[in-house]
């Protein structure tokens, strides 16, 4: 009994991830209504106002979190640079504390 229970619950984990996996984005390298398509700068600021932004776009509709025509790599880079610098990288979780 407890291995069916165990293969049902990997079974559902295994589908919400995969649920989770991103999909494509068809709208690479294509520019906004404005001609513009986002780099690296635009990503970094994007990862810098994200918290605020995903807290505005529960409000809005017609704010997103994550800007769709973008430059593909470096605007991820960014993103992501971005995101770290605001929430600290992962680096608190490597020191050590002296007691």
């Amino acid at each position: 009994m407890n291995k069916k229970i165990l293969l049902i619950l990997l079974s559902f984990i295994l589908m919400i991830l995969t649920a989770c996996t991103a999909g494509a984005n068809d709208l690479i390298n294509s520019a906004n209504a404005q001609g513009e398509v986002a780099g690296f700068w635009q990503g970094l600021w994007h990862g810098l106002i994200a918290i605020v932004t995903f807290i505005i776009s529960l409000f809005n509709d017609n704010v997103t979190v994550y800007e769709v025509h973008n430059n593909g790599a470096w605007y991820n880079f960014g993103f992501i640079f971005g995101m770290m610098i605001i929430l600290g990288g992962g680096s608190k979780g490597t020191c050590s504390r002296r007691k």
